[in-house]
């Protein structure tokens, strides 16, 4: 999906442009606020009530008082997804004019921003939805509404660019965001239907609740394989005599409070990038374009790889909780240690092979130097940003969360002071130094609290300087075998000059892999 939508992205880029990125983009920071609101941590509230509602070691099938509880939850759960949704589409719609022509300084945003507060409802829902789904552990369905949901948007965006995409930028940015809106739409639609299908097939149809024999009130229960044998499966303790549930409001608002100060940090951040941008000395066309370049094109880019590494660190936080929770601080650890590992080996090779690439990257992918340029530039970032990425889940699996809520809203803050201050005086090269000094405070403080936590021991030369080694030798070597012009010209027989650039870096990265393994770099030794 990651790759669809990079792909897609580049197809945009070519019918809007450089201006045109920058336009949208600056759209997105008001409009990703506006979904802050409309969400307010639905999704992280459904999935910790649902999750406790589910009966003891049964997520397939729901018994009568699990099903009351998970309806009322997700009763509950839309209602509060419709309040905060509407409130956002009230605010968004009829403070358009005020936010395009004064917040952003163009008024060509406005029609744009009218038709994106259509969409927070059915994003709200969707996200409402979507929890709902992790909880009972059928991410696969999820994973169906995102491909419909991409699907249509591709289909929608794509017809209305060739429609009325030629009358004008104006017009361009309209069709990409009406595109997804009615995308959103599709979205909401394909959730309703697979959660109610989901309700009705996973009640307790097949098996019967029973009783352990012995059991006292206060006794846990547990599976008895018998009674599975039978058809049966061990009711889960009613913790309602003895314990509160939570409500949506005490789970989600919480959350929903310090993501409100983070997301509005953030919006000021990239609302001030092309006023410093014209403060520098830049047009209004010409700050867009670079605001557009670096944001809409080389960002998507760069994190693009870190889908492998993202999926993976999210999917361990439930593996840290419930080692975490037993005690066992060896697991921990091994885990730890383990992750930390391949975030390295992976993400310095991904950065040395961007470096090497970035003018081939920038001229195949979007036919721009600038583009090219910025990804030299910022390759050598990838290290932290992927890194930062994985201790992040690391620390929210350990229960940290509220620490990196913390140290993200620190890094937004001294984010908007230093574009203030930079910006003017160095133009987009001092956003640049803006990105490098925040990813490094960001992570050496994740760092430094999943060190204290789990007091593992990082051996520095065999996770940073034997991979970035192993790079470098696998760069040189392609270069130089890829540089025969014999070799060139066989390729080139059969494939065109893009596709022969991708055979290099695909053989660049078989090479750095056997490096590293020639260096010694095991996984058995972490």
């Amino acid at each position: 999906m990651r790759g669809v939508a990079v792909s897609f992205n580049v197809f945009v880029t070519s019918k809007v442009g450089a201006e045109g990125m920058g336009l949208l983009n600056l759209t997105q920071t008001v409009y990703g606020f506006a979904i802050t609101l409309a969400t307010s941590g639905i999704n992280l509230a459904v999935v910790r009530l649902v999750s406790g509602a589910l009966p003891y070691g049964n997520e397939e099938y729901f018994d009568k008082k699990a099903d009351r509880r998970v309806h009322k939850i997700m009763r509950n759960a839309l209602f509060y997804c419709l309040f905060f949704s509407l409130l956002s589409s009230l605010l968004l719609y009829s403070g358009a004019g005020i936010i395009g022509a004064y917040a952003l300084g163009d008024k060509r945003t406005v029609p744009s921003l009218k038709i994106l507060a259509f969409t927070l409802t059915p994003i709200s829902l969707s996200s409402a939805l979507n929890g709902y789904f992790n909880a009972v552990r059928r991410v696969y369905k999820s994973v169906i509404v995102q491909v419909c949901e991409q699907g249509a948007k591709i289909t929608v965006v794509s017809a209305l660019l060739v429609l009325i995409g030629p009358k004008g930028l104006e017009y361009a940015c309209i069709a990409v965001v009406a595109g997804g809106a009615l995308s959103e739409a599709v979205c909401v639609i394909v959730s309703a239907a697979l959660y109610l299908f989901d309700r009705k097939i996973h009640k307790s149809k097949r098996f019967k609740i029973v009783e352990k024999e012995g059991n006292t009130a206060t006794s846990s229960t547990f599976f008895d394989l018998k009674s599975i044998s039978k058809g049966c499966f061990i009711a889960k303790k009613d913790y309602s005599s003895h314990k509160k549930e939570n409500s949506i409001i005490s789970v989600a608002l919480p959350v929903a409070i310090s993501t409100y100060v983070r997301s509005a940090l953030l919006t000021i951040e990239h609302l001030a990038i092309p006023w410093g941008l014209k403060k520098s000395g830049a047009s209004s066309v010409e700050a867009l374009s670079s605001y557009g370049v670096l944001h809409g094109m080389v960002f998507p880019v760069l994190l693009f790889p870190s889908a492998v590494l993202g999926s993976f660190a999210s999917l361990l936080i439930p593996e840290l909780t419930s080692a975490q929770e037993q005690g066992d601080t060896k697991r921990v650890n091994r885990i730890v240690s383990r992750v930390f590992f391949f975030a390295l080996l992976f993400s310095i090779g991904v950065s040395g092979i961007f470096v090497c690439f970035s003018n081939e990257l920038g001229e195949y992918i979007y036919k721009s130097k600038e583009a090219a340029e910025f990804i030299r530039l910022l390759s050598p970032l990838i290290p932290l940003m992927y890194l930062d990425t994985a201790v992040d889940s690391m620390l929210k699996g350990l229960g940290e969360q509220l620490y990196t809520m913390r140290v993200n809203i620190a890094d937004a803050f001294i984010s908007v002071l230093l574009v203030l201050t930079l910006l003017p005086s160095m133009g987009i090269h001092g956003y640049v130094v803006v990105i490098f000094l925040m990813e490094l405070f960001n992570t050496s403080l994740s760092i430094m609290k999943l060190l204290s936590i789990t007091k593992i021991k990082t051996p520095v030369f065999t996770w940073t300087f034997k991979p970035l080694i192993s790079v470098i030798l696998a760069t040189v070597s392609t270069r130089l075998i890829f540089g025969s012009d014999k070799i060139y010209s066989l390729f080139s027989c059969f494939f065109n000059a893009r596709a022969v650039c991708f055979i290099e870096i695909f053989f660049c990265a078989i090479c750095y892999l056997l490096f590293a393994k020639a260096l010694s770099i095991n996984v058995k030794k972490v």
